[in-house]
């Protein structure tokens, strides 16, 4: 039987009822390249390591979220700590989008369907499979969609000139961490998924929407496993120096592609 769903129900109309701009103002000299994770830690360390000021504060019903400004090197980039899940991302990412980004760089942890994957290894998607529902909201429904379009290269590149190993390929985004059934892995699996995680298929819908350029990248951490769960490293005390790396690599990156 064909169900009519109300996420096929596209409406590329650019204005909504309640707009980001409408609650947002743009922010004279913001920088135009941001860089974000999703781990409190990794991201508090990440800026500690540079001179930073607050310049400005958005917020979600779970408090304030402070936007930083880095000065690095000769460059001033914006950071700020993502929201997990893809509706508070991506909603998120639309307020500083109305401050002025135009480039962001995004980073955080993803779950790994293939044990040959090791942890903290880098890992960066180029199609998603779109388990989650705030997509279909910027984008066309398609079951699937290609991811970092416009950095996929660049970043490809900048990891081979470090010799920094990376793993290319499909991810599986999904809403509901605690649905990751068994057929389903297997089935992921089968589409040649290499990892899950929540917010990589939205992030790239809303990019295409918003005309941002996103390079979104995840460092490897528990693996999906058919007979028993792996945490790996998905604690945020877990192997520190190696996450603190990742995210040199982000701000490094974000520097070279400005």
């Amino acid at each position: 039987m064909d169900i009519h769903l109300p996420l096929h129900e596209f409406d590329s109309n650019s204005k909504a009822i309640i707009n980001p701009e409408d609650l947002n103002e743009q922010i004279e000299n913001f920088p135009k390249t941001v860089v974000s994770c999703f781990a409190r830690s990794t991201f508090q360390r990440m800026i500690n390591n540079y001179p930073n000021e607050i310049i400005a504060i958005t917020s979600t019903a779970h408090g304030e979220i402070p936007i930083y400004r880095l000065q690095v090197e000769d460059k001033e980039l914006a950071a700020f700590n993502s929201q997990v899940g893809s509706p508070a991302c991506v909603a998120v990412l639309e307020d500083l989008w109305a401050m002025g980004m135009e480039r962001l760089i995004l980073f955080g942890t993803c779950g790994v369907l293939d044990d040959r994957i090791e942890d903290v290894s880098i890992i960066i998607p180029n199609q998603a499979i779109r388990d989650e529902g705030t997509s279909f909201h910027y984008l066309k429904p398609s079951y699937e969609m290609e991811v970092n379009q416009t950095s996929l290269a660049s970043f490809q590149n900048y990891l081979n000139q470090k010799n920094i190993s990376s793993y290319v390929g499909k991810v599986w985004t999904t809403d509901a961490i605690y649905r990751e059934t068994i057929d389903r892995y297997r089935k992921r699996k089968e589409q040649g998924g290499i990892g899950v995680d929540m917010e990589c298929s939205a992030v790239a819908a809303w990019a295409q929407f918003r005309s941002v350029e996103v390079c979104h990248f995840f460092y490897a951490a528990d693996h999906l496993n058919e007979e028993v769960w792996d945490s790996r490293s998905l604690a945020n005390d877990a192997a520190l120096d190696s996450k603190d790396l990742i995210a040199q690599i982000a701000v490094d990156f974000a520097l070279k592609w400005t």
